[in-house]
């Protein structure tokens, strides 16, 4: 098994994170044996005055999370609360391989959580985690 883990990211550095992740997934594949591939995305949205569980609220009651977890390759999407911050939200996102988590970043979804996200004025800080095992 082969665990590649990304530290703290912030918003500018999360295009990169997917191309070395992507990458990294492009050359395991050339290993002559059979792996699965699942990578695991925590984000932690913080905000003020609760907008960071506000904003996960919304993500809900609109239907987007219903739809993100719908899409192929989904495997989580859920939203946890830290008991130590009450300004912080993550959320565990998990898919199956490089190419459903890419497919997700291209779909018209994600201009709506970004714009969720600006609504209600986020910051994020993104830990990825790839993980290959045989099968």
């Amino acid at each position: 098994m082969l665990i590649i883990f990304s530290k703290y990211y912030e918003n500018s550095k999360i295009e990169k994170i997917n191309l070395l992740l992507y990458n990294a997934n492009k050359h395991i594949v050339s290993y002559k044996g059979d792996l699965a591939m699942s990578l695991t995305i925590n984000i932690y949205y913080t905000g003020e005055n609760g907008n960071a569980r506000k904003f996960a609220e919304e993500m809900v009651s609109s239907g987007l999370v219903d739809k993100i977890r719908a899409e192929e390759g989904n495997e989580k999407y859920e939203y946890f609360f830290p008991m130590e911050d009450k300004e912080t939200v993550m959320l565990v996102d998990r898919w199956k391989s490089a190419e459903a988590l890419d497919i997700h970043h291209k779909s018209e979804m994600m201009k709506e959580i970004a714009d969720l996200r600006n609504k209600y004025k986020l910051k994020m800080r993104v830990e990825k985690f790839a993980k290959w095992e045989e099968k």
